[in-house]
């Protein structure tokens, strides 16, 4: 999955939507990878990565620990289990 620049999604939901589907589909472990690697990864600005974390972590797929990290909460194929 890419981004693409020109279509009519916001960069940062078009990003949360496949860092989404990355977590559903186990390729994404427990750990969030970091905002600077998610803004080199998909070639965008560090507020636009930041702006996708915000995103998942208002529609409650990750949860935000200052100093630790950014942690998956849960996934749609894991029956509403917390794996945080």
């Amino acid at each position: 999955m890419s981004i693409d620049m020109d279509g009519p999604d916001p960069l940062y939901v078009q990003i949360a939507d496949i860092l989404e589907a990355r977590i559903a589909a186990g390729a994404i472990g427990r750990r969030l990878p970091s905002v600077r690697t998610i803004a080199q990864d998909f070639g965008v600005a560090h507020a636009t990565a930041a702006h996708a974390v915000q995103e998942l972590t208002r529609r409650g797929v990750v949860k935000t620990t200052p100093g630790r990290g950014t942690f998956v909460q849960r996934t749609d194929g894991d029956g509403g289990r917390s794996a945080g």
